[in-house]
């Protein structure tokens, strides 16, 4: 159980109701939120305490709620029946980031501007179970206390914060620790060119549960295309043994243009990851992503987002545009296409700004150190493997004889 340190109460300068039939002070409820939890540091970290033994609740990937990793006390996740996941205006909030922007930089601050930076990027806590210090780098929101192992989240980290955009919905893990490894030792198995060692012994490294920031982003579209469609035909050309058989190819305009609805555009809104690793792991199944709600983060580590709504709309709409080719090409049809111009037309666009689960393992194998991704909601595995020079030679020296073989049975 953790530690427990003497502490002023400070539940006289907050606004809080005490469980009568509870220990002291272990379960209160934020009658301003209507969260229950305990807030400390001056009301900037949260825990969510046992009503039984008073120690940290942690959300159980298993039976998808809070329990005690102590006494085993279930706690259901508490949900409001008005609690609703909608989409919000794309461009409403990109015009509220600005009226932010433009109030910071009018405001006067009394301090040093370079203490204001490093206070955005780096604030500390002290942990209630065992009182030890608890620090918080770049957008990570949510962790573990190192000394105790106790779950601490910064207070309102994810909700609608001065100059921060609020998150909306959850998807909770669905993926436990046990079955994550479990993928993972199918996916080392499944590496055909990775050493037979690393085929032995498999990844070994500590599995970390984090939530990453995405963005989805919704839009009707109306583009207009323009083109030609490419029609093959064959002809016979030359006389004895110069006589062969061309393909030709008859072109015709091709014009025209169409609607498409977009749904659910993801983006990732973190910096650090390989980008193709974590595109690697969708789809996600976000028809399971529920309202926001602070408990479902207890135990796990959460980061909030790194890169901004309209830089993230950017790589969307590149999602959006290659999409939108596609279907050009198809519209115009025949058996090859050229698109000289597509010109598209973006209305009614809104996003999401979501949680996503991940499992991430690092792990070393003849002393250099790999990166493993693992989708929490399903399962998918991607990510670095080393490669066995011998197998990668051997499949090359086959291949080749393999194209000679072929090459001498068609001269004969």
């Amino acid at each position: 159980m953790p530690l427990e340190t003497d502490s002023q109460d400070d539940s006289a300068d907050l606004p809080y109701e005490t469980d009568p039939n509870g220990p002291l002070d272990i379960h209160r409820r934020d009658v301003r939120t209507g969260e229950v939890g305990r807030t400390f540091d001056s009301g900037e970290g949260r825990v969510f305490p046992c009503e039984s033994c008073g120690a940290d609740l942690e959300f159980h990937i298993g039976e998808q709620s809070l329990k005690c990793p102590y006494c085993g006390h279930v706690k259901e996740i508490e949900k409001s029946g008005d609690e609703v996941l909608g989409e919000q205006d794309f461009h409403a909030m990109l015009e509220q980031l600005r009226q932010w922007r433009e109030e910071a930089r009018n405001r006067k601050v009394d301090q040093d501007p370079s203490l204001a930076a490093t206070e955005e990027t780096h604030r500390e806590l002290r942990c209630e179970s065992c009182g030890g210090n608890v620090e918080f780098y770049g957008t990570l929101t949510s962790t573990l206390c190192p000394y105790c192992a106790s779950p601490v989240q910064l207070e309102n980290a994810h909700k609608c914060e001065e100059h921060r955009i609020p998150v909306d919905g959850v998807l909770p893990f669905q993926i436990d620790k046990d079955d994550a490894r479990r993928n993972l030792q199918q996916w080392v198995r499944s590496r055909w060119f990775a050493p037979n060692r690393f085929s032995r012994e498999g990844a070994d490294g500590r599995f970390n549960g984090i939530y990453l920031s995405y963005y989805t982003f919704d839009s009707m579209t109306f583009t207009a295309y323009a083109g030609q469609r490419g029609e093959h035909y064959y002809v016979t050309v030359g006389d004895g043994k110069n006589r062969r058989t061309e393909r030709r190819t008859r072109w015709y305009p091709a014009s025209g243009t169409f609607q498409r609805f977009f749904d659910d555009v993801l983006v990732l809104a973190n910096t650090g990851l390989r980008r193709d690793y974590m595109l690697a792991l969708e789809p996600w199944p976000l028809l399971k992503v529920m309202p926001f709600n602070q408990q479902m983060l207890a135990g796990l580590m959460a980061r909030t987002y790194d890169i901004e709504l309209d830089a993230c709309f950017k790589e969307g709409r590149d999602r959006i545009d290659a999409a939108i080719l596609s279907e050009v090409h198809q519209r115009i049809g025949g058996d090859t296409q050229m698109v000289s111009s597509v010109k598209s037309q973006y209305d009614a666009i809104t996003y999401k700004h979501l949680l996503l689960p991940v499992w991430l393992l690092a792990y070393r194998f003849n002393g250099k150190t790999f990166q493993v991704f693992i989708n929490a909601a399903t399962g998918e595995v991607q990510g670095e493997r080393p490669y066995s020079v011998w197998k990668i030679m051997f499949a090359v020296i086959l291949g080749l004889a393999a194209a000679a073989g072929i090459y001498a049975a068609t001269q004969q």
